[in-house]
């Protein structure tokens, strides 16, 4: 049986505070009217998605437990394609309220990569294409 990941999902300590971070700051199209416990940008491939921690409980039987700063767990990665990018998107998104993790740098595996976190610590990489 073939499988695809389908959707990747963050669970939100504040959608009100996270989807207008992913939505104004990086640029992910949504159609959320504030209420409700999801929320869904549009997104071509992988769907992603936010559900609010609070209703975690309910939906699992069970209490999950979370990182309390940054989520060393994952990262969300955003391919800007060209070396220059890097650096002017990690400039736009500290500029929006990401946290720094590292400045753009030159990786040994060919590709510039810098790393900021969101208003609840989770990693997202922005990165370049590889170069020979």
């Amino acid at each position: 049986m073939k499988r695809n990941i389908d959707m990747i999902g963050i669970f939100a300590r504040d959608l009100s505070v996270m989807v207008p971070f992913y939505r104004d700051v990086l640029g992910f199209e949504i159609d959320w009217d504030g209420k409700g416990p999801y929320a869904e940008f549009a997104h071509e491939g992988v769907r992603f998605s936010m559900y609010a921690r609070g209703e975690l409980p309910g939906l699992l039987g069970q209490i999950p437990e979370f990182p309390q700063r940054l989520n060393g767990t994952f990262e969300l990665a955003l391919n800007v394609h060209e070396k220059d990018a890097v650096d002017a998107l990690y400039a736009e998104i500290l500029a929006g309220g990401g946290k720094p993790v590292y400045a753009p740098r030159d990786e040994p595996w060919k590709m510039r990569s810098a790393m900021i976190a969101d208003p609840e610590g989770n990693l997202i990489e922005i990165a370049s294409d590889f170069w020979d």
